[in-house]
């Protein structure tokens, strides 16, 4: 085991990097660090980040050299984990991805429907490019992938590097999730050894195993019926998420064999979502005059002051906390248990063993080891075979150049439905997205 490591940051200029650093300065004890890059095509948004990392740095984890760069051989050569969190397009054109499909009365949202499709094309393309500018330069780095649509991602990257198993894609949710239940049960959430199913952002919580074996997912279910439910960091939401949480008494009251991911909620109640999003204000919206002026503006705070004393910088720790301690993991040959994507391969009996399923696993430095689950019920078989062909047909769609599978991709997913509806949608985006998508014939 490395005495210190060498970790880049790909998307250095994300508004989620000041948590991912603060991360690293909470787990220094066991995630020794020698060098920090921050790699990002846009240096001048970069840059406010940067500074706020070489003052974080200086005051809170001495030694650590913090470089801010957009060349590949600094941030790849000799790199122990790359973390990766970019954004193809920018929030203008994720505000795009949520607002043309309100224009059709479909659901408007990053990573699903309509929206995660488009995102998901944009994002293929400077993915695969990245592993590949990656692998040139180091064949043994981890690469710790945040981008989304994580499955559209994931099933990218699989086909075009198939023997790659040092590439982990991993979700945030559900950790926030974790937290959350942990809260209403008022339990530590490491004391939760969870039993999980599903694709990414569609998936569900069997069991929640405390350390004597007892399952408190049972009375989760009943504490959420009576009470509803909040992100465990409520106060620090916006509207929109504490909206999206709440919907998980609904789910829970109409279907209590499980406790579902918040995102189900837009393949449940599709219309009732369309119905209740504001076509003229979305997600994005709220997140370019919140977090996004937040962060920026709490960065150039700290080196205005030369400190970070007194600097709130960042509201959700667990998408910090995730990625570091996963690193951790694997460093550390810990075996923790993470909910993260690996190929089926019989993981759920009755899919395909092709499919990038979402489930527990024990991760070390060989990577996950995925727990066996068996076969899953009609319904939620039906659920996970719909979604699977969405994805695959997108991944196709860009493969391919296929506007034929673009819109079978669209048809298919439960938030459109209708194929003369899906061509409308796919022939805004289409439009929308010139420069960014392949050409579709």
């Amino acid at each position: 085991m490395k005495d210190q490591l060498k970790v880049t940051i790909v998307g250095g200029g994300s508004t989620w990097t000041p948590g991912i650093l603060n991360a690293f300065v909470r787990h220094k004890d066991k995630l020794p660090l020698k060098k920090l890059v921050l790699f990002d095509n846009n240096l001048e948004r970069q840059e406010p980040v940067g500074r706020y990392a070489e003052i974080l740095f200086r005051e809170q984890y001495e030694g650590v050299e913090v470089v801010y760069t957009n060349d590949k051989d600094e941030a790849y050569l000799d790199t122990d984990f790359i973390m990766v969190q970019i954004r193809t397009g920018g929030y203008p054109l994720r505000e795009k991805d949520e607002k043309i499909p309100l224009q059709f009365g479909v659901i408007g949202q990053e990573t699903c429907g309509p929206g995660g499709f488009a995102y998901g094309i944009r994002s293929l393309k400077d993915m695969i490019e990245m592993i590949r500018d990656i692998r040139e330069r180091n064949k043994d780095a981890w690469v710790l992938n945040y981008t989304n649509p994580a499955a559209i991602v994931a099933y990218g990257l699989q086909r075009v590097f198939p023997n790659d198993d040092r590439i982990l894609n991993i979700c945030d949710q559900p950790i926030n999730l974790l937290n959350s239940f942990a809260k209403l049960l008022d339990m530590d959430p490491d004391e939760l050894e969870p039993k999980y199913f599903g694709l990414n952002h569609f998936g569900w919580f069997t069991n929640l195993y405390d350390q004597e074996g007892k399952d408190h997912l049972p009375r989760l279910k009943e504490l959420i019926k009576g009470k509803g439910f909040l992100p465990a960091d409520a106060e620090q939401r916006d509207q929109s998420w504490l909206d999206t949480y709440a919907l998980v008494q609904d789910m829970v009251n109409d279907f209590d064999e499980y406790v579902p991911s918040t995102y189900l909620q837009y393949y449940i109640y599709p219309e009732y979502k369309a119905a209740h999003l504001n076509p003229d204000y979305t997600r994005a919206n709220e997140v370019m005059d919140g977090r996004e002026k937040r962060v920026f503006s709490e960065c150039r705070r700290a080196y205005e002051n030369n400190s970070v004393e007194g600097i709130q910088v960042v509201q959700n720790e667990a998408h910090g906390d995730m990625i570091i301690s996963i690193a951790e993991a694997i460093y550390r040959n810990e075996n923790r248990y993470y909910i993260v994507m690996v190929e089926n391969n019989g993981i759920i009996e009755n899919l395909p063993d092709d499919a990038v399923v979402e489930v527990t696993c024990l991760l070390g430095n060989r990577g996950p080891k995925p727990f066996h689950f068996g076969p899953v019920s009609t319904f939620y078989k039906g659920l996970l075979e719909n979604q699977y062909a969405y994805e695959r047909l997108t991944c196709e769609a860009f493969f391919e150049g296929s506007y034929t599978k673009a819109l079978q991709a669209l048809t298919l997913n439960r938030t459109v439905t209708d194929a003369k509806k899906a061509r409308r949608i796919l022939d805004a985006l289409i439009e929308a997205n010139k420069g960014y998508w392949p050409e579709l014939k």
